[in-house]
């Protein structure tokens, strides 16, 4: 059985990052993804410019023809809108175009990459074993967790998120549309979710939407969801008889929770999506992304440098760590989902957010953290 130094399980933004960054550390890693490269998620594509300063350590250079984004909008139902500077700032670039970029990268490097659906994970006391579906078996000290919002693992685990059902479906999709501005990132609330626009590095503008399952089951398909009931908000009205679709279909995603998540689950260190999923209304789920495999591969680094013998002291740094980083962020995402759980709270909550610029720009500072260096 091949034997690593560190199995990602997962090849999203945390398990590339994480890749990368111990791969450069002088260690063995190996990624086991489902999906080939490349490919589109489900994701609002806008990256604050709190990550760049890491990403360009790692060698990572952003595409001079991503979207340089400086400005946010946010509109309430009925049209209300306000309009205000991100402070950072940050970038609009695609999944399909970013996470490819960061897979080239990490393979360059010399990380191993195995396209397959990993079944089972098990630790024996020092190691872990990894199976995959295939029957393949793969050994490595360290296994980092980053397969995202739901897996079957989390169902393996008995992860505590998965029995509690969630109400939110995620719908994407491409655009043609010249009218919306280069450096703008949009959020228009419509009945029972909300939209966000942003310019890509193609120059299409993605079009993600968080829905309740409430709102969105009233309609028979996403089309006449979007003519009924999106399209209720007059900039997104505007945008969909307008905006030429490039996508053949939108993308779904169901059962989106925002529900606590632990950091670390049966010895493995959970990153991204895995250890807890950020609201998107605060939009920097990608940053966080990155940020916290920044942390994930600090720690497993130090750990095997020093030929560490007591995982729970490196279980529990990272847990701390991980808290200390991103708890407010999640608390002030898991507020906003039972604002917008409550239509009646959600509307006055938004007129007020339209109405008032420095609430606005208190919420930015809630949800976005500092350059990391």
């Amino acid at each position: 059985m091949e034997h690593y130094d560190i199995i990602i399980v997962g090849a999203g933004l945390a398990g590339l990052t994480t890749a990368i960054d111990l791969i450069k550390r002088n260690h063995s890693v190996l990624v086991l993804e489902r999906h080939s490269f490349p490919h589109h998620k489900v994701c609002g594509e806008y990256v604050s410019n709190e990550v760049l300063p890491y990403l360009e350590s790692l060698g990572i250079c952003i595409p001079e023809t991503a979207a340089n984004i400086d400005t946010l909008t946010v509109s309430s139902i009925s049209g209300k809108f306000i309009t205000t500077k991100l402070p950072l700032g940050g970038f609009g670039i695609s999944r399909y175009m970013l996470d490819n970029l960061m897979y080239e990268k990490a393979l360059a490097l010399g990380v191993r990459f195995v396209f397959q659906t990993v079944s089972d994970i098990e630790f024996n006391g020092s190691d872990f074993e990894v199976a995959t579906q295939k029957g393949e078996k793969y050994g490595a000290s360290f296994v980092i967790g980053a397969f995202g919002k739901r897996s079957i693992l989390d169902k393996k685990f008995n992860r505590s998120f998965v029995e509690q059902k969630s109400p939110w479906l995620g719908v994407k999709a491409h655009y043609k549309y010249n009218l919306f501005p280069d450096n703008e990132v949009a959020l228009h609330n419509f009945d029972g979710g909300y939209g966000g626009l942003s310019k890509t590095e193609t120059g299409a503008v993605n079009f993600c939407y968080l829905v309740s399952y409430e709102s969105f089951q009233k309609e028979k398909d996403i089309e006449t969801f979007n003519l009924n009931v999106v399209a209720r908000n007059p900039f997104l009205n505007r945008f969909l008889k307008d905006a030429e679709p490039i996508f053949d279909q939108p993308l779904t995603i169901a059962q989106i929770s925002f529900q606590r998540k632990r950091s670390v689950e049966n010895h493995i260190l959970m990153c991204g999506d895995s250890a807890g999923l950020i609201h998107p209304l605060c939009g920097n789920g990608m940053a966080m992304a990155i940020h916290g495999a920044k942390i994930a591969s600090e720690l497993v680094h130090n750990y095997l440098e020093q030929n560490g013998n007591d995982r729970r002291k490196i279980e529990k740094a990272y847990s701390e760590k991980w808290e200390y980083t991103f708890q407010k962020r999640l608390w002030m995402g898991r507020q906003l989902q039972s604002l917008l759980w409550n239509k009646r709270v959600s509307r006055l909550g938004l007129s007020l957010l339209v109405k008032s610029p420095r609430l606005l720009d208190w919420l930015i500072q809630s949800t976005h953290g500092k350059p990391i260096l």
